[in-house]
């Protein structure tokens, strides 16, 4: 990776930091037990992969062994849960996607609060979802799209691998912005989906940057428009939803770094120094890469405030739209 690829995937939060290891004074406050990262989706899934990239440097770093466990279920609640118990230590993170703030807006048992049963450690990166189609859909920009949706009164159906996920959450925000109706068909598994949509069963969906690009490539599905309000990083020549038409539609995939409420201010900024100089190692920047995403350091008190604002925008959305907590 040049320097102007590194450039363009560090955020301005990671630039300038040192990378040398802690010093020997806090390597004694280390435990002999492993930390812990707590992955609330699959394997394999975005977060379960970024888990993987950080664990080993930060292993290397502190000399400190960090473990990768996942523990799906729930839409993310079995993994959150875990977390939300586990003593303040230091011993037990969670790396987890955005989305899971909705859980309330789903849930009304939940055991824990996604943002006030946390502490905030840093964010980690983001990445762009893509409005797409089946390559039979007479459509080539979201102009297009709209007036092919409004043209199937009601009858045309949407993929998403279940509720709360931003395949079906930007999908949500579409129908409202853009004046349309689509019938929303839940699966149980990201794999399902997209399976049905290439096969044409459904015929459009929104879908992760990594994963459209892939499936385009061969002609599998067409790429219509980005979901982040400027053009993203990675995909510099496609249109944004707000460019194409669909005003101030912005919203973007992140994955943080999460504690257990009580952990202390010092554990908090140690993890957060270590999260910096992770994610300006030039082997971490070319796997985000790899997975699409953009790495991005934040201050606790920034992922705070952008948690609390991504659960905002999706309390309206789906007010709007009549979802009820269950």
């Amino acid at each position: 990776m040049n320097l102007s690829r590194r450039q363009l995937l560090i955020d301005s939060a990671v630039l300038g930091l040192g990378t040398s290891p802690p010093g020997p004074a806090f390597s004694q406050t280390l435990s002999n037990r492993a930390v812990h990262l707590i992955i609330a989706q699959a394997a394999a899934t975005t977060p379960d992969v970024i888990a993987r990239l950080l664990a080993p440097r930060m292993q290397s770093r502190w000399n400190q062994a960090f473990v990768v466990e996942n523990r799906a279920g729930a839409s993310g609640a079995i993994g959150m849960e875990a977390v939300a118990k586990a003593a303040p230590d230091g011993l037990s993170l969670q790396v987890n996607v955005s989305t899971t703030v909705t859980l309330p807006l789903f849930y009304s048992k939940l055991s824990f609060d996604p943002l006030s049963s946390f502490a905030p450690i840093s964010h980690l990166g983001a990445t762009n979802f893509n409005l797409t189609v089946h390559p039979s859909v007479p459509v080539q920009s979201v102009k297009e799209w709209v007036e092919w949706a409004k043209s199937q009164s009601g009858q045309l159906s949407y993929a998403s691998p279940g509720l709360g996920t931003h395949h079906h959450l930007c999908m949500e925000l579409l129908k409202q912005t853009a004046g349309v109706d689509l019938l929303h068909i839940p699966y149980k598994a990201a794999g399902q989906a997209y399976t049905d949509f290439i096969g044409g069963q459904v015929l459009t969906m929104f879908m992760p940057m990594h994963n459209a690009v892939g499936f385009a490539k061969d002609g599998r599905i067409r790429i219509l428009a980005g979901t982040k309000r400027e053009r993203f990083h990675l995909q510099p020549n496609l249109p944004s939803l707000h460019e194409s038409g669909i005003k101030d539609f912005n919203v973007e995939a992140w994955y943080a770094l999460w504690g257990p409420q009580g952990l202390t201010s010092e554990w908090v900024s140690k993890y957060n120094q270590l999260v910096r100089e992770v994610l300006a190692e030039p082997e971490v920047l070319q796997g985000f890469e790899g997975e699409g995403i953009v790495a991005r350091a934040s201050t606790p008190s920034e992922l705070a405030k952008i948690g609390q604002d991504e659960f905002n925008l999706w309390r309206k959305v789906l007010r709007e739209s009549g979802v009820k907590p269950a």
